[in-house]
Formats: structure tokens, C-alpha cells, sequence
């Protein structure tokens, strides 16, 4: 065969077909476009969702270091700094156990020093001034700032009244600098830090003295970095045994430590359920890429096809074909891919924050990471490259004589079988005859249409799923909960933080108030016989690892305290009518005249996300006795009582169950009989309802009322909680809507080129009927005939797949979220049935009008 440097001309011959076929190019352009648009959105999401988590996650972490060794002095420190394995270790120290200004009442805030690496990997960055270097000098976040009043400006003045070794301090400092507050999802904390200078000057009161009285004051905390992030607590346990420290919470030399939990695995990445929903979501996007492209080439290369038989017919190869076409691929994809990746970033980065506000996370970090860009480039490239595979095939291997003569859909291998009726040439018949040509085209542009609607009714699905009663119930049990500020901050200590009777009389007038109750407990009031199964085991009754006085969570640095006779801590709770009722029986019986005769008792047990009882921190059996004493410090008090109670059930307290913490049993009483147990009973907090037309009148009171009259009192609502809720469904709704709306218009133009391309294949087959007599008006309804079957089969297609992916995506996503209950509905496919109808019959006619400019005569001829 004589070679031929034909290159050129096959660039000529690409070029001028792609200048002719501009409406082609359009359709194609906006298509790649689309679904570059779709790739790079949910790309944007996905990355910007992981970054923002990973960022809000290391703040409530406390920071990007992989572990910490917690509560140690200055000669632990330095001796463990210099191990191998560290590659950084941070210095960091508290110089308060609390800051009690009045303005931090209800938002706790802690006054700390840290080094430089310290701030560094506490992810503090100042928006304005310098780090602390005076004695008087301090940084603070924003947040506390505006709680103190004051401005965010260096210079400024501010008064700190500290809690230092048991005794208040008042102490004068100058803001250095300040940083932005990221109020990541439950660590609402403040922070303010001192210089190096500070501590050196009250290093007297720095003394560490946590392992004697749990006072955070001056204990060091270490935040250390490894080499990598792989093994992190293997390496903690070897540099803490290496350096001479024990693991041993009995131990003397015990060194407390955590791993930072934003190194563990994550939960919806380890579980096979969540994994197989995103595998299946993905694979559903990448259906959706294929089947648009694929459709818009091979409806293209059918189109052309009578100019690729004529090419053939003066010599052109397969392969130069091949090339053709390849070259006008790689054309539009140049042009289309760049505008869906500039154009879906920014749609995925508008959308970014509405996600992250469903979760809680009010910051948003998103940089423009290229893998967003090559991803989704590389994705669209290789979805054009296989979507075009078949039709340039087709192109390349049908013969000249078939080519030329193509009508729609006549291009078949085999021997052509001959229909016969006896029903006449009905247009209903014709239109099903004419979708019958091209089975494959058409199934394409079905599944097309079809997916968009299938992930609208999946998005509707999971916002339907939300359970507001569950999400509610977890949060809340009653319409409101009044007690102290500190109690909704960290946990019940006691007098300290009691709820005041003025305050529960106040609610009380209120109108459209309904019933109440008061809860009653305190801290270190009560012990229980140590049981055989609590000793070793290192966790109190809502599974913390060890128990500590006075409220202070040391998370495992502890094993449990007892009294000078061998009990544990335990802890009580009076309830009066209202929430005692209000408990949920696990196992047992709720019989409250038993309960009030003072001779039975209730276990509390704990519940997971999902609900279920951890009853592996139970510690009594239904029917086995309980004894209870008076006060765990026995040197303290004169007297010295006993209380035996049987165990009637096992129950648990929906909602807001902070309680007291470091107690290794809990129990339930009614208010009577706790009042009995105790000298002075403490109100810790009051429930109650009110009638749904006063719900908002009574939040405006409370919001009122602890702002202004008792500014130490606070409350908790449903309202609050169903916003939060709601607020998630309509984010949900919103990106789900956009995704949907997008596959939606990539599919309607699908089925314009569709009827577009069959039409304008057909214009000699129309011309034909025309003349032996169809009329205009018949040659529109039969259009239109094979517009109401695409509609038809569109519906049952859509039903068939949203019901599907319902239960294949929807359903394991809702088992996995803890607030949400499955819901099988498909409601909104028939919602969207009358939408497809009208462009089920304007579509069709729209482009017949566009498309017939020419006569039949004219028409006739193009033909030969």
C-alpha cells in the first residue's frame, strides 16, 4: 500500500465537519460541560468535606499532635523530651483550674501557656498582634473577647479573675493578639494564653499537685509528634516505658496519655455498609458520565454517518476515520472539560458550607487542591474516550453503500424482517414502530432521564428519613430543660451549680406552662459496696474510664477512688413525678408504688447512638441488693449511714444526661425518698412542657430572663433542636436537588438530540409520507406519540430504578446515622410525571418546527 501524508487533510476534513455541525458542537460542548460539572462539584464537596472535618476535628481534638501525655511536671517532661521516637514535643501548661469571670458562665474558658510548637500544632493563628511575650500579655480568641467586652485591639486592657490551687486571683493583662473562634461542633471553649514570662513569675503557684487533689493548676501537658501517623499508640506506650513511666494506673509512677482521635479510624470509612453506598454513588455518577456521552457521539457519528460512507467511497481508511473523529472528541472535550471544571468548583464550593452547617462546622476550609481539578479532567477524558469507542467503530466499519442510504435506525446486521399489519398506519403504532428502530438509542436516553429522577427520589428518601422524634428524644425528652450554666457546660457538681427555686417558680407563672418536674443530685454525696465486677475494670457508669471527685473527668488517668472503708463513688438521682415517668425500662419492672415504699431502686444504664443499652456497664442484676452510704469522705462528717435498696430495673434517661460525672454506679429514686439520703438535696436541673401555642412565647422568656435576671441560669428547648434538624433536610434537599437538576438538564439534552437526530435522519422519510397524503398535523402527533412513550417509559424506568437505589443506597446510609429511620417513598417521581408530559409533547414539536424549513420537494431530493 503507497503511503500518503494525508494528516493535513484529515485535520481539514475534522475541522470543516466540526464548523458544519455547529448545533452538534453545542449539544456536545454543553454535555461534556455538564458532566465535568457534575465530577468536579461532587469532587469539590467531597475534598473540601474532608478537609473542613479533618481541620474541625483537630480542633476539638485540641489540636494536630498525634498523642499527648497528660498531667505530668517538669521533670517528666524533660526527661521523656528527648526519646527517639519524638519527632516535636510541645510544651504546654495550666495556669488555672478555671476562669471565673461572670461573662464565661455559660461558655466555659481556659487560660493556658504554650510554647511556640504548642500554638502551632493548637492550630492558633492570629488574625491581628503578636505572641505573648510579657508577663502581662496575653492572646485570647475572639469569642471571649466579645464576651468580655472587649474590642479586638492590641493594647487593650482586660481583668481575669482566676481559680488558682482553690483560692480566686485577680489578675491585670494587655491583649497581645487574638485569633478567630471556631466554634467546632460541641467545643464551644474559650482559650486564652499567657507568655513564658508569666509562668516563671508564679512559679511558686504552679506547682503540680494533680495525683493529690485533681487540681489542674500547673500540670504540664506534652503534645508530641511522631515521625508519622501510623501506630500512634504503640509509639506512646514505648516512649512511656522506655523513659522509665509505667502504663499502670495503680502505679506511682503512672503517666497519664491519649491518642488524638483524629487519627483513628473513621467509623463511616471502617463500616462496609457506608463504604458499599459510596462505592454504589460513584459508580452511579460514573453510569450517568458514560451513558450522556456515549449517547451524544453515537447519536452524532449516526448522524454523519452518510459522510463517513462518502468519505469511504473515495478512499478513506477505517483507521483515518477513527482519527477524524478522535480529533473533534478531543476538540470538545479541550472546550467543554475546562468550563465544567471552573464552573462545577464553583458550584461545589457555594455548596460546601450549606453541607458543613448540617454537621455543625460553621468553618469552611476548601484550597483550590488540584487533585479536585485532575481528578475530575481525568475522569470526563476517560468517560469521552470509552463513550466514543462504539460509535467511532460504527463509523469505521460500515460499508459506503449502507452509509450512504441510511435512514434512522436501517444500519443492521442480517437479514431484515418485514413487519405486517393489518391495523393500518396508526400513529400510535408508527411512533411505537420508529422507538423500536433503535432499541439501544433509545433504552440510553430512558436511563438517561431516568437517573436524574432516581437520585431526586433518593435525596427526597434520606431528608424523609430524618427521625425528628429520635433526633429529639437524644437531645432532649421534655419541650425544656432549665438548670445552671455549668451544668449544659461540663457536668452537676453540686450547691455550686444548683438551679434556684426563683428560677423554676418564674417558669412555673409562665402561661401555657403545663407540668414539671425537679431532678435532685451531687457530687460525692453517696458510696456503694465495691462489687467484685467494678474493681479492675477502670470505668464509671457511663463507661469514662475511672472515676475522679468533684466532677473532674480525668479520662483514664485514674483508677477508682474508694473511702477509708473500701466503697466507690456512686451517684443518686431524686426524680419527682414528672421525670420519673419520663424514664425508658430497658429490662426490670417501673412499678412506682414499690419505688416509693424506699425499698426498691432503678440502675441507670447508658445508650448508644442507635439507642440500644450499654449493658455491659451495668453493675447490679434485677433482684440483687444495693447498700448505700452517706458521704465518701468519712473524716468529714460525724455520721455514718447505711441504705439497702433492691434492684427493680435497668432504665435509662433520654436526652440531656449530663448528670454527675466519676460515678461508678448510678441509680434512680423518687424525689421523696433520695431527700431521705441526703442533708441539704440539690436541685440540678427541671424539665417540663408547655402547650405548642406558648412553645415560642416561653423560649423568648427564657432567653430573656437568663440574660438579664439570673445570667448564671440557662435552658435547653426542642425548638433548638428541630432547627438544627431542619436545617439539615433542607441542606440535603438543596444538594441533592442541584445534583439531580444537573443530570436532569444532561438528560433532557440527551432526548432533545434524541428527537433532534431522529427527525433531521428522517426529514426524507417524512418527505415520503407527506407526499403520498400524511398530513402535517398527523406527522406532529405521531412526533409527539413517541414523545408520550419516551414519557412513559422514562416513569416506569425511573420507578423501577429509584426504588432500587432506595434500598441499595438509601437504606444502608439511614441504618449507619443514628437520627435517621429508613423510609420507602416515591412520591416524588410522581410529582415530577407531569413536568415529563409537557416536555414529552413540546420537545418533539418544538424541534420539528426548528428542523422543517424545507419543502417536500426539496426534502425528496437530498436524498441520491
Amino acid at each position: 500500500m503507497i503511503k500518503v501524508k494525508n494528516k493535513r487533510v484529515i485535520r481539514n476534513l475534522s475541522d470543516k465537519s466540526l464548523k458544519t455541525n455547529k448545533t452538534r458542537n453545542i449539544i456536545a460542548i454543553i454535555a461534556i460541560a455538564l458532566t465535568t460539572l457534575l465530577f468536579t462539584s461532587v469532587f469539590t464537596m467531597g475534598i473540601g468535606a474532608m478537609e473542613s472535618f479533618q481541620q474541625a476535628t483537630m480542633r476539638q481534638a485540641g489540636g494536630e499532635a498525634h498523642a499527648s501525655l497528660k498531667f505530668i511536671n517538669d521533670e517528666e517532661f524533660n526527661h521523656i523530651k528527648d526519646h527517639p521516637l519524638i519527632k516535636e514535643i510541645a510544651y504546654c501548661r495550666s495556669l488555672s483550674q478555671k476562669v471565673t469571670n461572670e461573662q464565661f458562665l455559660k461558655r466555659k474558658t481556659e487560660f493556658w501557656y504554650r510554647d511556640d510548637l504548642g500554638l502551632k500544632l493548637g492550630l492558633v493563628e492570629l488574625e491581628k498582634g503578636h505572641k505573648p511575650v510579657a508577663e502581662n500579655e496575653v492572646i485570647a480568641d475572639s469569642s471571649t473577647l466579645q464576651l468580655l467586652g472587649i474590642p479586638l485591639k492590641e493594647g487593650v486592657p482586660l481583668t481575669l479573675k482566676l481559680e488558682v490551687h482553690g483560692k480566686t486571683v485577680q489578675r491585670e493583662f494587655i491583649l497581645a493578639g487574638w485569633w478567630k473562634s471556631d466554634l467546632a461542633a460541641g467545643m464551644d471553649v474559650g482559650t486564652i494564653y499567657a507568655s513564658k514570662a508569666y509562668v516563671d513569675a508564679h512559679a511558686e503557684e504552679l506547682i503540680n499537685t494533680y495525683k493529690q487533689d485533681y487540681n489542674r493548676t500547673g500540670a504540664i501537658r506534652a503534645d508530641i509528634m511522631f515521625d508519622n501517623s501510623s501506630n500512634i499508640q504503640g509509639k506512646l506506650d514505648q516512649v512511656i516505658t522506655e523513659s522509665g513511666y509505667s502504663l499502670d494506673q495503680n502505679a506511682p509512677n503512672y503517666i497519664a496519655s491519649s491518642v488524638n482521635w483524629t487519627y483513628f479510624s473513621n467509623t463511616f470509612s471502617s463500616n462496609p455498609e457506608v463504604v458499599f453506598v459510596l462505592a454504589g454513588g460513584l459508580l452511579l455518577i460514573m453510569l450517568t458520565g458514560y451513558l450522556i456521552i456515549y449517547n451524544i457521539f453515537q447519536i452524532s457519528v449516526m448522524r454523519d454517518i452518510r459522510f463517513y460512507g462518502l468519505l469511504k467511497t473515495i478512499g478513506t481508511s477505517s483507521s483515518q476515520l477513527r482519527r477524524l473523529i478522535h480529533r473533534q472528541a478531543l476538540f470538545l472535550s479541550l472546550v467543554g472539560v475546562p468550563i465544567g471544571l471552573l464552573v462545577g468548583f464553583g458550584v461545589g464550593k457555594s455548596l460546601l458550607p450549606l453541607l458543613m452547617n448540617t454537621f455543625g462546622h460553621a468553618e469552611v476550609t476548601l484550597s483550590p487542591n488540584p487533585w479536585i481539578f485532575i481528578s475530575s479532567a481525568l475522569f470526563a477524558a476517560i468517560t469521552v474516550i470509552i463513550s466514543i469507542y462504539k460509535p467511532i467503530r460504527i463509523a469505521a466499519t460500515v460499508s459506503p453503500i449502507e452509509a450512504v442510504r441510511y435512514v434512522d435506525g436501517a444500519i443492521k446486521k442480517g437479514k431484515k424482517k418485514l413487519k405486517k399489519s393489518t391495523n393500518g398506519a396508526k400513529m400510535p403504532l408508527m411512533a411505537q414502530a420508529n422507538l423500536g428502530r433503535n432499541k439501544k438509542r433509545t433504552t440510553l436516553v430512558l436511563i438517561g432521564l431516568s437517573l436524574s429522577l432516581a437520585l431526586l427520589n433518593i435525596t427526597f428518601t434520606l431528608s424523609q428519613s430524618l427521625d425528628m422524634d429520635k433526633y429529639v428524644s437524644r437531645s432532649i425528652d421534655a419541650d425544656f430543660v432549665i438548670a445552671h450554666a455549668g451544668y449544659f457546660q461540663e457536668h452537676f457538681t453540686g450547691p455550686d451549680n444548683a438551679t434556684t427555686e426563683s428560677y423554676i417558680q418564674a417558669v412555673q407563672a409562665q402561661p401555657g406552662f403545663e407540668e414539671g418536674g425537679r431532678l435532685y443530685s451531687g457530687s460525692n454525696l453517696l458510696t456503694a459496696d465495691c462489687k467484685e465486677t467494678l474493681k479492675g475494670d477502670g470505668t464509671d457508669a457511663r463507661g469514662n474510664l475511672s472515676a475522679t471527685p468533684a466532677g473532674i473527668n480525668a479520662c483514664g488517668s485514674l483508677p477508682y477512688d474508694t473511702d477509708a472503708r473500701g466503697n466507690i463513688s456512686a451517684a443518686a438521682y431524686g426524680l419527682e413525678e414528672f421525670p420519673l415517668h419520663r424514664l425508658q425500662l430497658i429490662d426490670g419492672e417501673l412499678d412506682y408504688g414499690k419505688l416509693a415504699s424506699g425499698k426498691y431502686i432503678l440502675e441507670n444504664v447508658i445508650l448508644d447512638n442507635d439507642g440500644n443499652p450499654k449493658m455491659k456497664y451495668s453493675a447490679y442484676k434485677i433482684g440483687e441488693k444495693v447498700v448505700l452510704h452517706n458521704y465518701m469522705d468519712t473524716a468529714k462528717v460525724q455520721e455514718y449511714t447505711s441504705h439497702e435498696f433492691t434492684v427493680l430495673g435497668h432504665v435509662a434517661r433520654k436526652g440531656i444526661n449530663n448528670g454527675v460525672i466519676g460515678a461508678n454506679v448510678e441509680f434512680f429514686l423518687p424525689a421523696d425518698i433520695y431527700k431521705t439520703l441526703v442533708k441539704k438535696p440539690t436541685v440540678m436541673s427541671y424539665d417540663f412542657n408547655v402547650s405548642n401555642s406558648k412553645e415560642k412565647t416561653m423560649e423568648s422568656f427564657l432567653k430573656n430572663y437568663t440574660g438579664v435576671k439570673e445570667r448564671t441560669m440557662h435552658y435547653r428547648s426542642k425548638s433548638t433542636v428541630i432547627t438544627a434538624l431542619l436545617g439539615m433536610r433542607n441542606t440535603i434537599l438543596m444538594i441533592g436537588g442541584m445534583l439531580s437538576v444537573i443530570i436532569g438538564l444532561i438528560g433532557t439534552l440527551n432526548f432533545a438530540n434524541a428527537l433532534l437526530t431522529s427527525i433531521l435522519t428522517r426529514h426524507q422519510e417524512f418527505a415520503i409520507l407527506q407526499s403520498i397524503g400524511m398530513t402535517t398535523k398527523q406527522l406532529k402527533t405521531m412526533l409527539i406519540y413517541e414523545g408520550l412513550y419516551y414519557v412513559l417509559g422514562t416513569s416506569i424506568c425511573s420507578i423501577l430504578l429509584g426504588s432500587l437505589f432506595s434500598v441499595l443506597i438509601a437504606r444502608p446510609l439511614s441504618n449507619v446515622m443514628w437520627f435517621m429511620s429508613y423510609k420507602f417513598i416515591i412520591w416524588p417521581l410522581i410529582l415530577v410525571l407531569p413536568v415529563l408530559l409537557v416536555l414529552g409533547i413540546c420537545l418533539p414539536l418544538a424541534i420539528y418546527s426548528l428542523s422543517n424549513k424545507k419543502t417536500i420537494v426539496e426534502r425528496l431530493r437530498t436524498a441520491e
